[in-house]
């Protein structure tokens, strides 16, 4: 047994514990509640009439934030086999996994069926943009378990954050109720994975910090990889939905604090040396978002003089 699996068989009553605690806080809800189905109308292949921009009820950036939103919940198949492989399908872990796939299949449906029946996108592009992403898939590459539990441990109070901001900024009061309802989902598997990753500090403390630190200095959201994902970014970024500073103030500086990253005591020379460099990473990351902060701010005031 290597010192990953070793950790992993270390953790399973930790998984126990947590995925009771999670079962106990989950609330079952149903996507078809959260979607304006009087507002639905048929599309040209029914004698309908096919979509058209100005059908829309959607601010811009809240469509391109919505579809990049979307997409990246589409590719659950690459997701779950990412978790069941890197951790088990037996047990606790495997329990877990089964758990987490179907709720977050909600979230794909749910966000669907609304932009499908509100017409807040174009069906036929939507479609295409999904075939595309989801033959692709998501491959993290050679990521340790203690790698995957980091990553995830991060990149799921991401997609919390976004999904809220992005209701936030929609204008539509049903969707910002539907992404308050997924981001509430986000968040509770957040929860449970970043407990894990606080009991792995207790087993393997440099380990784990190596891995936390590998996770936040190469982060990238699952949806890196579809098209005109940077644009998206951008665009997103511009709007506050999701830029550097909430990045950093908001998805990583809390994690940190809730592991007790830099009080800890208990690290050898290798985690003191990936601390170390965890903390020179996070302030170069803390100047960038200033500087686009300061620019931002420069544009607004050049535009409204």
């Amino acid at each position: 047994m290597d010192a990953q699996t070793g950790v992993l068989h270390e953790l399973e009553p930790v998984v126990a514990s947590n995925l009771d605690r999670h079962l106990s806080m989950a609330r079952e809800w149903f996507p078809h509640d959260y979607v304006p189905w009087s507002r639905g109308r048929d599309f040209a292949f029914l004698d309908g009439e096919d979509w058209q921009p100005e059908d829309s009820p959607l601010d811009p950036v809240a469509k391109v934030a919505m579809t990049v939103n979307l997409l990246t919940e589409d590719n659950l198949p690459s997701y779950h086999r990412e978790i069941a492989t890197r951790f088990s399908r037996d047990g606790a872990w495997g329990t877990w996994v089964g758990q987490w796939t179907a709720e977050e299949g909600r979230h794909s449906i749910a966000l669907r069926d609304y932009l499908v029946v509100t017409r807040g996108v174009d069906p036929v592009a939507l479609e295409r943009l999904r075939m595309a992403h989801t033959v692709a898939g998501y491959d993290s590459g050679d990521k340790t378990p203690l790698a995957a539990m980091a990553y995830v441990s991060f990149q799921e109070l991401a997609t919390r954050v976004s999904h809220r901001n992005t209701g936030r900024v929609s204008g539509c009061p049903i969707a910002d109720q539907l992404l308050a309802r997924v981001a509430a989902d986000e968040n509770l598997h957040m929860v449970f994975y970043r407990n894990l990753m606080a009991a792995a500090l207790d087993i393997a403390p440099d380990a784990a910090m190596m891995a936390i630190r590998d996770e936040v200095v190469n982060f990238a959201m699952p949806g890196m990889g579809m098209a005109g994902f940077a644009q998206n970014a951008i665009t997103i970024a511009k709007a506050g939905i999701y830029d550097l500073r909430v990045h950093h103030d908001d998805v990583v500086q809390p994690v940190l604090r809730f592991w007790r990253i830099f009080e800890r005591t208990d690290f050898g020379p290798e985690g003191e040396r990936a601390r170390e460099e965890l903390a020179q990473f996070l302030d170069v990351v803390d100047e960038r978002a200033r500087f686009y902060e300061e620019k931002r701010q420069r544009q607004h005031a050049e535009a409204a003089s």
